[in-house]
Protein backbone atom coordinates (compact mmCIF):
# COMPACT_ATOMS: atom_id res chain seq x y z
CA UNK A 1 0.00 0.00 0.00
CA UNK A 2 1.54 3.25 -1.24
CA UNK A 3 2.09 6.05 1.31
CA UNK A 4 1.01 9.08 0.08
CA UNK A 5 2.47 12.53 1.23
CA UNK A 6 0.36 14.54 4.12
CA UNK A 7 -1.82 17.71 2.80
CA UNK A 8 -4.66 19.35 2.83
CA UNK A 9 -7.69 16.38 3.19
CA UNK A 10 -9.04 15.23 -0.26
CA UNK A 11 -12.78 15.83 0.81
CA UNK A 12 -14.15 19.38 1.30
CA UNK A 13 -14.97 20.43 4.73
CA UNK A 14 -12.92 17.39 6.51
CA UNK A 15 -11.40 19.11 9.51
CA UNK A 16 -7.82 18.81 10.80
CA UNK A 17 -8.36 15.17 11.67
CA UNK A 18 -4.95 14.35 13.75
CA UNK A 19 -5.71 15.61 17.08
CA UNK A 20 -3.47 17.81 19.32
CA UNK A 21 -1.99 17.12 22.37
CA UNK A 22 -3.96 19.08 25.19
CA UNK A 23 -2.24 21.97 26.44
CA UNK A 24 -1.15 21.30 30.52
CA UNK A 25 -3.62 23.11 32.30
CA UNK A 26 -2.63 23.03 35.99
CA UNK A 27 -6.68 24.22 36.89
CA UNK A 28 -7.49 20.67 35.36
CA UNK A 29 -5.03 18.97 36.32
CA UNK A 30 -6.58 19.96 40.18
CA UNK A 31 -9.49 18.85 39.03
CA UNK A 32 -8.30 15.70 38.00
CA UNK A 33 -6.61 15.41 41.52
CA UNK A 34 -9.97 16.16 43.25
CA UNK A 35 -12.19 13.94 41.28
CA UNK A 36 -9.56 11.48 42.15
CA UNK A 37 -9.92 11.78 45.90
CA UNK A 38 -13.66 12.16 45.89
CA UNK A 39 -14.44 8.95 44.15
CA UNK A 40 -12.21 6.86 46.13
CA UNK A 41 -14.35 4.06 48.07
CA UNK A 42 -12.59 2.72 51.24
CA UNK A 43 -11.95 -0.87 49.85
CA UNK A 44 -13.73 -2.51 53.88
CA UNK A 45 -17.42 -1.23 52.87
CA UNK A 46 -17.64 -3.70 49.91
CA UNK A 47 -16.79 -7.03 52.60
CA UNK A 48 -19.21 -5.33 54.93
CA UNK A 49 -22.02 -4.64 52.59
CA UNK A 50 -21.31 -7.31 51.19
CA UNK A 51 -21.30 -6.16 47.60
CA UNK A 52 -20.33 -8.80 44.72
CA UNK A 53 -18.03 -6.27 43.15
CA UNK A 54 -18.06 -7.19 39.34
CA UNK A 55 -20.90 -9.27 39.98
CA UNK A 56 -18.65 -12.04 41.43
CA UNK A 57 -19.31 -14.50 44.38
CA UNK A 58 -16.32 -14.92 46.81
CA UNK A 59 -15.31 -17.63 44.85
CA UNK A 60 -14.63 -15.57 41.77
CA UNK A 61 -17.88 -17.36 40.32
CA UNK A 62 -20.16 -14.95 38.44
CA UNK A 63 -23.40 -14.09 40.06
CA UNK A 64 -26.41 -15.62 38.35
CA UNK A 65 -28.81 -12.73 37.30
CA UNK A 66 -30.43 -14.10 34.04
CA UNK A 67 -31.02 -17.38 32.22
CA UNK A 68 -30.52 -18.01 28.45
CA UNK A 69 -30.37 -21.37 25.83
CA UNK A 70 -27.88 -19.46 23.66
CA UNK A 71 -24.43 -20.13 24.83
CA UNK A 72 -23.28 -22.35 27.40
CA UNK A 73 -19.12 -21.47 29.34
CA UNK A 74 -18.39 -24.49 31.14
CA UNK A 75 -14.89 -24.66 32.96
CA UNK A 76 -15.74 -25.66 36.67
CA UNK A 77 -18.06 -28.06 38.69
CA UNK A 78 -19.17 -27.05 41.97
CA UNK A 79 -18.36 -30.36 44.78
CA UNK A 80 -19.61 -29.70 48.48
CA UNK A 81 -19.55 -25.98 47.90
CA UNK A 82 -16.09 -26.11 46.39
CA UNK A 83 -15.21 -25.08 42.94
CA UNK A 84 -13.55 -27.91 41.07
CA UNK A 85 -11.56 -26.89 37.42
CA UNK A 86 -12.15 -29.09 34.53
CA UNK A 87 -11.61 -29.24 30.72
CA UNK A 88 -13.00 -26.22 29.21
CA UNK A 89 -16.34 -26.49 26.99
CA UNK A 90 -18.32 -24.38 25.44
CA UNK A 91 -21.66 -24.96 23.41
CA UNK A 92 -23.54 -22.89 21.32
CA UNK A 93 -27.38 -23.37 21.41
CA UNK A 94 -26.05 -26.87 23.76
CA UNK A 95 -23.88 -28.06 20.61
CA UNK A 96 -20.08 -28.58 21.49
CA UNK A 97 -17.98 -26.42 19.57
CA UNK A 98 -15.62 -29.05 18.63
CA UNK A 99 -18.17 -30.80 16.92
CA UNK A 100 -19.69 -27.52 15.24
CA UNK A 101 -16.27 -26.98 13.41
CA UNK A 102 -15.40 -30.44 12.99
CA UNK A 103 -18.41 -30.71 10.72
CA UNK A 104 -18.27 -27.24 8.43
CA UNK A 105 -13.97 -28.31 8.58
CA UNK A 106 -15.12 -31.95 7.13
CA UNK A 107 -17.10 -30.48 4.50
CA UNK A 108 -14.88 -27.84 3.77
CA UNK A 109 -17.22 -24.69 3.85
CA UNK A 110 -16.94 -21.60 5.83
CA UNK A 111 -19.19 -22.22 9.13
CA UNK A 112 -19.59 -18.67 10.14
CA UNK A 113 -23.32 -18.37 8.70
CA UNK A 114 -24.36 -21.56 9.55
CA UNK A 115 -23.41 -20.38 13.16
CA UNK A 116 -25.09 -17.33 13.13
CA UNK A 117 -28.04 -18.88 11.95
CA UNK A 118 -27.87 -20.93 14.61
CA UNK A 119 -27.53 -18.62 17.75
CA UNK A 120 -30.23 -16.94 15.90
CA UNK A 121 -32.92 -19.83 15.64
CA UNK A 122 -32.02 -22.20 17.89
CA UNK A 123 -31.48 -25.14 15.18
CA UNK A 124 -29.51 -25.58 12.31
CA UNK A 125 -30.32 -24.61 9.22
CA UNK A 126 -30.98 -27.15 6.28
CA UNK A 127 -29.36 -26.68 2.66
CA UNK A 128 -32.20 -24.50 1.59
CA UNK A 129 -32.37 -22.58 4.45
CA UNK A 130 -28.65 -21.87 5.25
CA UNK A 131 -28.72 -21.03 1.17
CA UNK A 132 -31.15 -18.39 1.76
CA UNK A 133 -29.76 -17.46 4.85
CA UNK A 134 -26.51 -16.81 3.22
CA UNK A 135 -27.81 -15.04 0.36
CA UNK A 136 -30.02 -12.80 2.64
CA UNK A 137 -26.49 -12.12 3.96
CA UNK A 138 -25.27 -10.85 0.73
CA UNK A 139 -28.09 -8.69 -0.75
CA UNK A 140 -28.02 -6.47 2.78
CA UNK A 141 -24.17 -6.15 2.91
CA UNK A 142 -24.00 -3.19 0.40
CA UNK A 143 -23.99 0.32 2.74
CA UNK A 144 -26.90 2.85 1.88
CA UNK A 145 -25.99 5.54 -0.34
CA UNK A 146 -23.84 8.39 1.11
CA UNK A 147 -23.14 6.34 3.86
CA UNK A 148 -19.59 5.54 3.47
CA UNK A 149 -18.86 9.29 2.36
CA UNK A 150 -20.68 11.02 4.94
CA UNK A 151 -20.49 8.60 8.02
CA UNK A 152 -17.48 6.81 7.24
CA UNK A 153 -14.58 9.23 5.17
CA UNK A 154 -15.80 12.74 6.41
CA UNK A 155 -15.33 11.64 10.02
CA UNK A 156 -12.33 9.23 10.21
CA UNK A 157 -11.46 8.01 13.61
CA UNK A 158 -7.72 6.97 14.80
CA UNK A 159 -9.57 3.68 16.44
CA UNK A 160 -12.08 1.73 14.62
CA UNK A 161 -14.41 0.44 17.35
CA UNK A 162 -15.32 4.17 17.66
CA UNK A 163 -15.83 4.62 14.04
CA UNK A 164 -17.60 0.91 14.13
CA UNK A 165 -20.41 2.10 17.16
CA UNK A 166 -21.00 5.45 15.45
CA UNK A 167 -21.41 3.92 12.14
CA UNK A 168 -23.88 1.81 13.28
CA UNK A 169 -25.59 4.37 15.46
CA UNK A 170 -25.50 6.46 12.14
CA UNK A 171 -28.10 3.60 10.77
CA UNK A 172 -30.50 4.74 12.89
CA UNK A 173 -31.15 7.66 10.87
CA UNK A 174 -30.94 5.64 7.59
CA UNK A 175 -33.77 3.34 8.46
CA UNK A 176 -37.43 3.91 8.07
CA UNK A 177 -38.84 1.76 10.72
CA UNK A 178 -36.10 2.22 13.35
CA UNK A 179 -38.31 2.01 16.51
CA UNK A 180 -40.52 -0.56 15.29
CA UNK A 181 -40.05 -3.82 17.94
CA UNK A 182 -41.84 -6.10 15.91
CA UNK A 183 -39.87 -9.60 15.43
CA UNK A 184 -40.14 -8.81 11.99
CA UNK A 185 -38.23 -5.59 11.64
CA UNK A 186 -35.63 -6.26 14.77
CA UNK A 187 -34.68 -9.31 12.64
CA UNK A 188 -34.29 -7.51 9.86
CA UNK A 189 -32.09 -4.81 11.94
CA UNK A 190 -30.25 -8.08 13.11
CA UNK A 191 -29.39 -9.54 9.77
CA UNK A 192 -28.24 -6.07 7.86
CA UNK A 193 -25.96 -5.68 11.14
CA UNK A 194 -24.31 -9.02 10.97
CA UNK A 195 -23.66 -8.83 6.58
CA UNK A 196 -22.69 -4.95 7.45
CA UNK A 197 -20.70 -5.45 10.50
CA UNK A 198 -17.06 -6.73 8.19
CA UNK A 199 -17.56 -3.35 5.44
CA UNK A 200 -17.93 -1.04 8.17
CA UNK A 201 -15.15 -2.23 10.37
CA UNK A 202 -12.81 -2.27 6.88
CA UNK A 203 -13.75 0.92 5.49
CA UNK A 204 -13.54 2.41 8.75
CA UNK A 205 -10.05 0.80 8.69
CA UNK A 206 -9.14 2.07 4.95
CA UNK A 207 -10.71 5.86 6.32
CA UNK A 208 -8.07 5.18 9.07
CA UNK A 209 -5.21 4.01 7.05
CA UNK A 210 -5.40 6.67 4.59
CA UNK A 211 -6.62 10.25 6.65
CA UNK A 212 -4.43 9.50 9.90
CA UNK A 213 -1.39 6.80 8.70
CA UNK A 214 -1.02 8.36 4.87
CA UNK A 215 -1.78 5.05 2.70
CA UNK A 216 -3.47 4.97 -0.85
CA UNK A 217 -7.54 4.84 -0.11
CA UNK A 218 -9.14 1.70 -1.48
CA UNK A 219 -12.54 1.05 -0.99
CA UNK A 220 -13.80 -2.06 -3.22
CA UNK A 221 -17.64 -3.19 -3.21
CA UNK A 222 -18.31 -6.66 -1.04
CA UNK A 223 -19.50 -9.46 -3.05
CA UNK A 224 -22.69 -11.11 -2.57
CA UNK A 225 -21.51 -14.20 -3.38
CA UNK A 226 -18.61 -14.19 -0.43
CA UNK A 227 -18.74 -15.76 2.92
CA UNK A 228 -18.17 -13.18 5.81
CA UNK A 229 -14.62 -13.95 6.33
CA UNK A 230 -14.10 -14.20 2.12
CA UNK A 231 -15.75 -10.14 2.32
CA UNK A 232 -13.15 -9.01 5.34
CA UNK A 233 -10.22 -9.76 3.70
CA UNK A 234 -11.35 -8.66 -0.08
CA UNK A 235 -11.99 -5.41 1.52
CA UNK A 236 -9.19 -4.32 3.49
CA UNK A 237 -6.15 -5.45 1.03
CA UNK A 238 -5.97 -3.31 -1.74
CA UNK A 239 -5.54 -5.57 -4.58
CA UNK A 240 -8.78 -7.61 -3.07
CA UNK A 241 -6.86 -10.96 -2.90
CA UNK A 242 -6.27 -13.77 -0.41
CA UNK A 243 -5.84 -17.73 -0.25
CA UNK A 244 -8.29 -20.29 0.62
CA UNK A 245 -6.41 -21.21 3.79
CA UNK A 246 -6.58 -17.36 4.46
CA UNK A 247 -9.90 -17.44 4.49
CA UNK A 248 -10.77 -20.40 6.22
CA UNK A 249 -9.17 -19.64 9.30
CA UNK A 250 -10.17 -15.75 9.68
CA UNK A 251 -13.96 -17.88 8.90
CA UNK A 252 -12.74 -20.40 11.74
CA UNK A 253 -11.73 -17.15 14.52
CA UNK A 254 -15.21 -15.97 13.74
CA UNK A 255 -16.83 -18.88 14.57
CA UNK A 256 -14.96 -19.19 17.70
CA UNK A 257 -15.50 -15.74 18.45
CA UNK A 258 -19.38 -15.51 17.90
CA UNK A 259 -20.66 -16.31 21.55
CA UNK A 260 -19.76 -16.39 25.14
CA UNK A 261 -22.69 -17.04 26.84
CA UNK A 262 -24.88 -13.98 28.25
CA UNK A 263 -22.61 -13.35 31.43
CA UNK A 264 -19.51 -11.64 28.75
CA UNK A 265 -19.41 -8.09 29.68
CA UNK A 266 -20.73 -7.17 25.90
CA UNK A 267 -23.18 -9.69 25.47
CA UNK A 268 -24.77 -8.78 29.34
CA UNK A 269 -24.52 -5.33 28.07
CA UNK A 270 -26.92 -6.13 25.09
CA UNK A 271 -29.40 -7.61 27.91
CA UNK A 272 -29.19 -4.29 30.41
CA UNK A 273 -29.80 -1.89 27.47
CA UNK A 274 -32.29 -3.92 25.20
CA UNK A 275 -34.34 -4.12 28.57
CA UNK A 276 -34.70 -0.53 28.52
CA UNK A 277 -37.61 -1.14 25.52
CA UNK A 278 -34.89 1.03 23.32
CA UNK A 279 -33.90 0.36 19.37
CA UNK A 280 -31.47 -2.52 18.10
CA UNK A 281 -28.75 0.34 16.86
CA UNK A 282 -28.15 1.69 20.69
CA UNK A 283 -28.33 -1.86 22.32
CA UNK A 284 -25.24 -2.57 19.53
CA UNK A 285 -23.93 0.54 20.03
CA UNK A 286 -23.15 -0.41 23.92
CA UNK A 287 -21.72 -3.46 22.93
CA UNK A 288 -19.63 -2.26 20.66
CA UNK A 289 -17.93 0.20 23.46
CA UNK A 290 -17.59 -2.38 26.22
CA UNK A 291 -15.55 -5.09 23.90
CA UNK A 292 -13.12 -2.24 23.03
CA UNK A 293 -11.99 -2.47 26.63
CA UNK A 294 -8.41 -3.97 27.62
CA UNK A 295 -9.72 -6.56 29.56
CA UNK A 296 -12.41 -7.67 26.93
CA UNK A 297 -12.08 -7.37 23.25
CA UNK A 298 -8.93 -5.32 23.21
CA UNK A 299 -7.08 -8.26 25.52
CA UNK A 300 -5.41 -10.08 22.18
CA UNK A 301 -3.65 -6.76 21.06
CA UNK A 302 -2.30 -6.40 24.68
CA UNK A 303 -1.06 -10.53 24.10
CA UNK A 304 0.65 -9.21 20.60
CA UNK A 305 2.61 -5.91 22.85
CA UNK A 306 3.18 -8.69 25.82
CA UNK A 307 4.60 -10.74 22.99
CA UNK A 308 6.82 -8.31 21.33
CA UNK A 309 7.89 -7.05 25.09
CA UNK A 310 8.97 -10.67 25.78
CA UNK A 311 10.58 -11.31 22.21
CA UNK A 312 12.98 -7.49 23.30
CA UNK A 313 14.25 -8.94 26.41
CA UNK A 314 14.17 -12.94 26.19
CA UNK A 315 16.89 -13.59 23.80
CA UNK A 316 16.84 -17.14 23.66
CA UNK A 317 13.64 -18.51 23.24
CA UNK A 318 15.02 -22.18 24.29
CA UNK A 319 15.98 -20.27 27.36
CA UNK A 320 13.53 -21.44 29.93
CA UNK A 321 15.38 -20.04 32.62
CA UNK A 322 15.08 -16.52 30.75
CA UNK A 323 11.24 -16.99 29.85
CA UNK A 324 10.35 -17.63 33.59
CA UNK A 325 12.62 -14.99 35.41
CA UNK A 326 11.11 -12.57 32.74
CA UNK A 327 7.28 -13.61 33.37
CA UNK A 328 8.32 -13.33 37.22
CA UNK A 329 9.19 -9.60 36.20
CA UNK A 330 6.06 -8.80 34.47
CA UNK A 331 4.00 -10.48 37.27
CA UNK A 332 5.66 -8.84 39.79
CA UNK A 333 4.50 -5.41 37.80
CA UNK A 334 8.50 -4.74 37.15
CA UNK A 335 8.48 -5.01 33.31
CA UNK A 336 5.82 -4.42 30.54
CA UNK A 337 3.11 -2.53 31.13
CA UNK A 338 3.25 -2.94 35.37
CA UNK A 339 -0.41 -4.52 35.65
CA UNK A 340 1.04 -7.60 36.72
CA UNK A 341 -1.08 -9.65 34.20
CA UNK A 342 0.02 -11.94 31.56
CA UNK A 343 -2.29 -11.50 28.91
CA UNK A 344 -3.97 -14.50 27.33
CA UNK A 345 -3.39 -16.56 30.47
CA UNK A 346 -6.30 -17.18 32.63
CA UNK A 347 -10.27 -16.18 32.13
CA UNK A 348 -13.34 -15.94 34.47
CA UNK A 349 -14.86 -19.28 33.69
CA UNK A 350 -12.73 -21.52 32.14
CA UNK A 351 -9.94 -23.12 34.23
CA UNK A 352 -7.91 -26.26 32.78
CA UNK A 353 -8.48 -25.33 29.43
CA UNK A 354 -10.25 -22.90 26.77
CA UNK A 355 -11.62 -25.18 23.49
CA UNK A 356 -11.67 -22.10 21.44
CA UNK A 357 -7.63 -21.60 21.99
CA UNK A 358 -7.55 -25.59 22.19
CA UNK A 359 -8.68 -25.26 18.25
CA UNK A 360 -6.92 -21.72 17.36
CA UNK A 361 -3.59 -23.33 18.40
CA UNK A 362 -3.50 -26.21 16.46
CA UNK A 363 -4.48 -24.26 13.29
CA UNK A 364 -1.55 -21.33 14.84
CA UNK A 365 0.58 -23.96 14.26
CA UNK A 366 -0.14 -25.21 11.05
CA UNK A 367 0.04 -21.72 9.70
CA UNK A 368 3.44 -20.92 11.78
CA UNK A 369 4.79 -23.63 9.62
CA UNK A 370 4.03 -22.69 6.12
CA UNK A 371 5.03 -18.75 7.37
CA UNK A 372 8.58 -20.20 8.94
CA UNK A 373 7.60 -18.95 12.03
CA UNK A 374 8.04 -21.82 14.47
CA UNK A 375 10.51 -20.41 16.32
CA UNK A 376 7.66 -18.01 17.55
CA UNK A 377 5.07 -20.23 17.99
CA UNK A 378 7.06 -22.69 20.02
CA UNK A 379 7.71 -19.51 22.57
CA UNK A 380 3.90 -19.03 22.70
CA UNK A 381 3.80 -22.62 23.32
CA UNK A 382 6.70 -22.46 26.47
CA UNK A 383 4.83 -19.25 27.55
CA UNK A 384 1.29 -20.61 27.60
CA UNK A 385 2.75 -23.56 29.50
CA UNK A 386 5.05 -22.10 31.76
CA UNK A 387 2.75 -18.58 32.97
CA UNK A 388 0.23 -20.28 34.96
CA UNK A 389 3.23 -22.08 36.97
CA UNK A 390 5.15 -19.35 37.63
CA UNK A 391 2.31 -17.10 38.59
CA UNK A 392 1.20 -19.47 41.37
CA UNK A 393 5.10 -19.50 42.41
CA UNK A 394 5.36 -15.53 42.44
CA UNK A 395 1.43 -14.99 44.00
CA UNK A 396 1.31 -17.97 46.55
CA UNK A 397 -1.50 -18.95 44.60
CA UNK A 398 -3.58 -22.37 43.57
CA UNK A 399 -5.39 -20.88 41.46
CA UNK A 400 -5.97 -23.76 37.98
CA UNK A 401 -5.55 -21.42 34.58
CA UNK A 402 -4.72 -21.80 31.19
CA UNK A 403 -4.27 -19.88 27.62
CA UNK A 404 -7.48 -18.03 26.92
CA UNK A 405 -8.35 -17.58 23.02
CA UNK A 406 -6.88 -13.94 22.92
CA UNK A 407 -3.77 -15.67 23.76
CA UNK A 408 -3.57 -16.83 20.09
CA UNK A 409 -5.64 -15.05 18.24
CA UNK A 410 -3.58 -12.20 18.18
CA UNK A 411 -1.02 -14.12 16.59
CA UNK A 412 -3.23 -15.88 13.76
CA UNK A 413 -4.31 -12.29 12.62
CA UNK A 414 -0.32 -11.15 12.42
CA UNK A 415 0.37 -14.04 10.52
CA UNK A 416 -2.81 -13.81 7.95
CA UNK A 417 -1.43 -9.89 7.92
CA UNK A 418 -4.41 -8.21 8.87
CA UNK A 419 -2.86 -4.92 10.88
CA UNK A 420 -3.40 -5.41 14.36
CA UNK A 421 -5.74 -2.28 15.01
CA UNK A 422 -8.23 -4.71 13.48
CA UNK A 423 -7.86 -7.25 15.56
CA UNK A 424 -10.57 -6.02 18.50
CA UNK A 425 -13.20 -4.53 15.14
CA UNK A 426 -12.42 -8.76 13.68
CA UNK A 427 -13.95 -9.87 17.25
CA UNK A 428 -16.85 -7.15 16.62
CA UNK A 429 -17.69 -8.61 13.41
CA UNK A 430 -18.12 -12.34 15.02
CA UNK A 431 -19.44 -11.56 18.21
CA UNK A 432 -22.46 -9.62 16.18
CA UNK A 433 -24.38 -12.66 16.21
CA UNK A 434 -24.15 -14.03 19.32
CA UNK A 435 -25.04 -10.27 20.56
CA UNK A 436 -28.15 -9.86 18.23
CA UNK A 437 -29.21 -13.27 19.61
CA UNK A 438 -29.29 -12.15 23.20
CA UNK A 439 -31.22 -8.63 22.04
CA UNK A 440 -33.88 -11.38 20.70
CA UNK A 441 -33.75 -13.16 23.85
CA UNK A 442 -34.24 -10.21 25.86
CA UNK A 443 -37.30 -9.20 23.70
CA UNK A 444 -38.94 -12.73 24.08
CA UNK A 445 -38.21 -13.32 27.55
CA UNK A 446 -36.89 -10.85 29.61
CA UNK A 447 -40.18 -8.03 29.69
CA UNK A 448 -38.38 -6.27 32.70
CA UNK A 449 -35.60 -3.36 32.75
CA UNK A 450 -32.47 -4.20 34.93
CA UNK A 451 -32.28 -2.19 37.86
CA UNK A 452 -29.49 -3.41 40.23
CA UNK A 453 -28.92 -1.64 43.26
CA UNK A 454 -25.89 0.39 45.22
CA UNK A 455 -25.74 1.27 48.45
CA UNK A 456 -24.99 4.76 48.91
CA UNK A 457 -22.36 5.11 51.36
CA UNK A 458 -21.64 8.63 52.00
CA UNK A 459 -22.39 10.99 55.17
CA UNK A 460 -24.96 12.63 55.31
CA UNK A 461 -23.75 16.90 55.06
CA UNK A 462 -25.65 20.58 55.15
CA UNK A 463 -25.63 22.56 52.10
CA UNK A 464 -22.73 25.62 52.66
CA UNK A 465 -23.67 29.05 51.08
CA UNK A 466 -21.33 30.43 48.59
CA UNK A 467 -20.11 32.92 51.40
CA UNK A 468 -19.11 30.64 53.77
CA UNK A 469 -16.82 28.02 51.86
Amino acid sequence: MAKLPKGKPEIEGLEEIVPEHAPKDPFLAELARIAKRQNKIAQPLYKHYSVKRGLRNADSTGVLVGLTEIGDVHGYIVSENEKVPVEGKLRYRGIEIEDIVAGFLKEKRHGFEETAYLLLFGELPGRDYLKNFCEFLGRNRRLPEGFTENMILKAPSSDIMNKLARSVLAQYSYDKSPEDRSMKNILRQCIRLIARFPVLAAYGYQAKAHYYDGYSLFLHSPSEKLSTAENFLRLIRPDKKYTRTEAELLDLCLVLHAEHGGGNNSSFVTHVVTSTDTDVYSSITAAIGSLKGLKHGGANIQVIKMMDNIKRHVKNYSDEGQIADYLTKIIRREAFDRTGLVYGIGHAVYTVSDPRAVILKKQAARLAKEKNLENEFDLYATIERMAPEVFRKVRNSNKVMSANVDFYSGFVYRMLGIPVELYTPIFAVSRIAGWCAHILEEHVSGGRIMRPAYKNVAEKRGYIPLLKR
